[in-house]
Order: C-alpha cells, then structure tokens, then sequence
C-alpha cells in the first residue's frame, strides 16, 4: 500500500506539471492577469492604469522562447498595462526604456538588432564575445534567425491602443550585455502615453527592485 500511494502522489505530481511543460514545447505564453497583481508595477489610481513589468531572467522563464535570448545578451520583459478607464489608451507615441542603476537608457531592440547579434555571435570571426559559456554555439544561424523572427511574430507587443476595462501584454527586448545584473538599481520607464482624447497620462516608473524582492521571498531588504 505504501508503494501505490507514493506511486500515485509521483504520477499526480506530474500530471500537474503537464499543462506549463505543454505550453514550454508550444512556446505559448499564459494569459496576463491583471498588472496590480504583479510585483514590479506602477498603479495610478487617478487614472485607473495599472502597468507591470516581469523580466523573462531565469533559465525556467526562458524556455518559453525558442531561442535562449540571455544568451545573446538580451533580456525579454513581458509588458501588462490594465486600462480599467472608460476611455482608451494610445501607445503610438510611448517611449518604453530600461533605465539601469547607473541612469543610462537602453532603447528597445528591434527584430535586426537581436539578428545581427545572432550573427556575430555564431560566427566565430566576428570579434563579437559575450561573457560565460553559450550553449547554442554549433548551431545553424539560419535557422537562429528563423527562430528569432517566429518568436518576434509571437511575442512582440503589438498593441497600439489598450480598450477600456481591458489588458494587454507583450514582450519588449533589451540588450543588457555590458551589465552584470541588469535588474539591481533598474526600472522601466513609459512616458508618452495618451488617452483617445489625446490628454497625456503622467509618467510610469516600474522598480525591478521590487521584482528582485519578491523572487527573493519575504526576508529580502527593499
């Protein structure tokens, strides 16, 4: 009897873990819950916006890629913005960078900036070095690319306006390859935002601090 029970609770176990392994081999991302409820987020309460920011950093989180994009030197951030206002939000004018501790900002990447950095980096005559040992070193660049371009189809935030009483998310890439730990002292900063009227919403600052903590658990220093 011991034996079927410790056989049953191995197998139950499992069967949990089925559905997040099933949406690893899709590369399909979990539906977004809403921005308050993430860690790293900025609420403005006056204006009923909620956006948050989860960094894609462990090697768990990554897998949904088909590419390890760490590797490269590039960290994905999933963007959530929770727009419960009656009216819509435009992000055609948004700039959304990654501030690091030391105050510089780093644009988002483009599609061709995450190419050319396959390129160089498979190439072993390039002169282009990134720190640590790349696991993917051996493999096609073609077929590197053709993995970037279908994760960029999948992924990328797309949205332009985020209708009333609605979420949306996507994911914006950042070269953070000359930091150490990128998300220490870091945040994400959106500014440009309107809404369909054209009034400009006030800034949001997003502390990776805060997502930092709560990876860390309940001890860990603010």
């Amino acid at each position: 009897m011991p034996r079927k029970r410790t056989a049953a609770a191995i197998l139950a176990f499992c069967l949990s873990l089925l559905p997040l392994a099933v949406r690893a081999a899709d590369h399909t991302v979990a539906a977004a819950g809403d921005a308050a409820n993430y860690p790293a987020v900025d609420i403005h309460p006056a204006e009923h916006v909620a956006i948050a920011a989860d960094p894609y950093d462990s090697k768990g989180k990554i897998e949904l890629f088909r590419i390890n994009y760490l590797e490269y030197g590039f960290l994905p951030i999933r963007v959530i913005i929770t727009n419960n206002s009656n009216h819509a939000i435009s992000l055609a004018d948004a700039h959304i960078d990654f501030i690091d501790a030391g105050g510089d900002t780093i644009r988002t990447s483009e599609l061709a900036d995450v190419e050319r950095r396959v390129d160089k980096v498979s190439r072993p005559d390039s002169g282009y070095k990134l720190p640590g040992p790349l696991s993917h070193l051996g493999h096609n660049p073609a077929k590197t690319r053709k993995a970037v371009e279908a994760d960029f189809q999948s992924f990328e935030y797309s949205f332009v306006e985020i209708d009333p009483h609605t979420t949306r998310s996507g994911f914006f890439f950042y070269d953070v390859s000359g930091l150490e730990n990128p998300l220490r002292g870091a945040k994400l900063s959106l500014t440009n935002l309107k809404d369909a009227r054209g009034k400009d919403l006030f800034y949001f600052e997003i502390p990776f601090n805060k997502y930092l903590a709560a990876r860390a658990g309940p001890r860990a220093e603010n």
